[in-house]
Parts: structure tokens; sequence; C-alpha cells
């Protein structure tokens, strides 16, 4: 039997059609006795994935992302972060903008979440670093989950590095002097952007304005903070193997 990789989860906590928070849980672990075999390690990598995800798909994710980390010669634990993505018609076309619309709004309310999640685990395990990967939507996540931290000045570079993959919020965000600022202080080392201008999904998504000038499209615009970095990347699709693929290094 394979052994199922560890993951975060607020799976049901949100209605799939509508965004409507259902559960005020902050999160569970699965499965939970490997919550304690986290603790104490130097690093850690949480994998977010993006939109049209159900749980197997969040899993799947994570498994790419621990294999090609591995590959890289990262040895330390890989684990998923589980959210309510596949929402209600995301699959059809007449149903896409509404569909995405749905998704964004969980997935900023799933930065209240992880952030909960990174202060409870640094709360027990100071030393450990915790790094976090966000494929398209996931970026989202991780954008909300530092606005989330900043709310506590004790929070400043509680996060180690955020690498964004075919990432769906807006190209402004690195140079903005909302974010930009928040992203300089809660996370400690470095923000790398893989982006490609021949990401289709992306392009069909600016086309139709369902996404504004995604950061994975064509990079950042303006002057972007100094612990900002973008990689030019030609990734075969938008699928998240396909950048796990043409990943280079890590982290």
């Amino acid at each position: 039997m394979t052994r199922p990789i560890p993951r975060i989860s607020t799976r049901g906590y949100y209605d799939l059609t509508t965004g409507t928070t259902l559960k005020k849980n902050s999160y569970y672990f699965y499965p939970k006795k490997d919550f304690k075999k986290l603790i104490d390690s130097r690093e850690l990598t949480i994998m977010i994935h993006g939109l049209r995800n159900d749980n197997t798909g969040a899993v799947t994710k994570a498994i790419i992302a621990k294999k090609r980390l591995r590959l890289l010669g990262y040895l330390y634990p890989v684990i998923g972060y589980s959210y309510d993505s596949n929402t209600t018609g995301a699959h059809l076309i007449h149903l896409a903008k509404q569909a995405l619309t749905v998704g964004q709004i969980i997935a900023k309310k799933n930065g209240r979440n992880l952030a909960t999640f990174i202060e409870d685990f640094k709360s027990i395990s100071p030393k450990t670093k915790i790094r976090l990967m966000g494929h398209s939507l996931g970026s989202q996540v991780i954008l909300s989950t530092v606005e989330k931290l900043s709310k506590k000045i004790q929070n400043n570079g509680i996060i180690e590095s955020a690498h964004f993959f075919g990432a769906s919020i807006a190209s402004d965000v690195p140079s903005s002097k909302k974010f930009g600022t928040l992203l300089q202080n809660i996370i400690r080392g470095k923000i790398v952007n893989y982006y490609s201008p021949n990401d289709e999904v992306l392009f069909w998504g600016a086309k139709a304005n369902f996404v504004s000038s995604p950061l994975g499209l064509h990079g950042a615009e303006g002057k972007t903070i100094s612990k900002y970095h973008q990689k030019l990347v030609s990734p075969e699709n938008h699928r998240f193997a396909s950048y796990a693929a043409v990943l280079k290094s890590f982290p």
C-alpha cells in the first residue's frame, strides 16, 4: 500500500458554488500521526495547488513537487495543502468565470487557514524554515497568507521563501506599495516567480478578462521589491507537472 503524503486540509470548509464559509475550523492534518514527524525538521516545504483540483488532485500535485525536489537534491519534508478549489462549473466554458471568481474567494479565505497553521507550527518548531510553493490559484493563497500573517509584527520573516508557478495574481503585486511591502517583510529569503508567455490558460484568462495581467504570464511590472526574482520558463502547458519539469534548482 502506498503511504499517503502528509497534507494540511480545509476540504469542506467552503461552499463550492458560492464560496460561503461552512466551517470555522482552522485546518486539519492528515495523516495526523505524521504531524509530529515534521517537528524540528530543518526545513519544510508546502505545495499549494491551483483551481479545479479535488483532494486527489491536491495529493498528486504534492507528490509531483516532492519527486521533483528530491531529484534536485532537496531532502527535507514536502507536504501538500488541500483546499476547496474544485468549484462548481470550473470545467465548463460558460461557467468558467463564475467558477474562477468563487475559487478566488475561497483562495483568499484560505489565507487565514494557512497562516494559522504556520503560526501554530512555528510555535512548536521555531527553528524550522517554512517554504511555500504555489501553482496558479495557489499564488493567491500564498498572497492572502502573507497578508494575514502581516497583522502581527512578530511574524516578520516567518516564511523562508515563496515560489510561484503560473501565478494568477496581478503582475503589479511585487511592485505595489501594499503587497510588495508585505511580501518583503513576511518572507525572510527570496520570492521566485516562474513565468511563461506561452501559458495557454493564463493567456486565455487574460484575453477573456477573467484575470487581469497575471504575474505568471509576462512577469512583474514596475520596480519590484529586492527579494523578488523571476525566471522565464517554457513549460509544455499550464499544468503544474509541466512547470515542475522545467524547475532546475530549489530553493
